[in-house]
């Protein structure tokens, strides 16, 4: 199992980097993951930014990512760019992503970032997923999924296991933060619950969250003496 660690000290703070199109895409897609990141990394810079919003929305997603990164140091922004046309606006989208990525490189050592994955078929999605790396080039970087009606659900094959409780709270938080999305057939307790339990049939554990990645750049560490049975 690889695992995320926090990076190189004290001197270089981690740094976590979330892109949303839409106000709740980070915390349906990555939610169980900012929760454990929360609990593990405490005092860790969150960079998080929304492309596309309403006033009414801002003001959901401002307490649903407070909520989800308690303990991390949240830098949230939030811009207005219409829903559904963001490949028309290209340019307002990558200088976001730049800016952002300039913020987050200057607050620490950025350890991971999350984004929508490319097959999305939502173009929105689809958008911010392919500038991520163009800015991103040398971290790890994890497209996250989200279950509409496209039915675009593939094959991930990075699967972070999420513990029942925090499962669970990943949907309460959804479900409390989010009232402008109740009437959609997508936005309820049984989809968010659902999906996290496949994934986690897949990879041999109750809930999970699941992501794909581009490239991985892996390490390899001796084990320490003891553990090798030397005195």
């Amino acid at each position: 199992m690889l695992r995320l660690d926090p990076g190189r000290g004290s001197d270089f703070p981690p740094v976590v980097v979330a892109l949303g199109a839409h106000c709740d895409d980070i915390e349906i897609g990555a939610g169980g993951l900012l929760l454990q990141l929360a609990e593990a990394w405490p005092g860790a810079r969150l960079h998080a930014l929304v492309l596309c919003s309403t006033s009414e929305r801002e003001a959901e997603t401002t307490a649903s990512l407070k909520s989800f990164s308690a303990g991390l140091d949240l830098e949230l922004t939030v811009l207005d760019l219409p829903d559904g046309r963001l490949p028309a606006h290209w340019d307002a989208v990558k200088q976001a992503v730049e800016d952002t990525g300039v913020r987050a490189r200057e607050a620490g050592d950025v350890r991971v970032v999350l984004t929508p994955c490319r097959g999305d078929l939502h173009q929105d999605h689809r958008l911010v997923a392919e500038l991520a790396p163009t800015v991103f080039r040398r971290h790890l970087v994890l497209g996250y999924e989200i279950a509409k009606w496209d039915g675009d659900l593939g094959r991930p094959a990075v699967h972070l296991p999420v513990r029942p409780e925090l499962a669970q709270r990943k949907a309460e938080l959804l479900i409390e933060h989010y009232p402008s999305q109740h009437d959609h057939d997508w936005f309820d307790r049984e989809a968010f619950l659902g999906l996290m339990r496949v994934r986690g049939i897949e990879c041999h554990t109750r809930y999970a969250e699941a992501f794909y990645c581009d490239k991985i750049t892996l390490g390899v560490s001796a084990p320490a003496l003891h553990e090798r049975g030397s005195s």
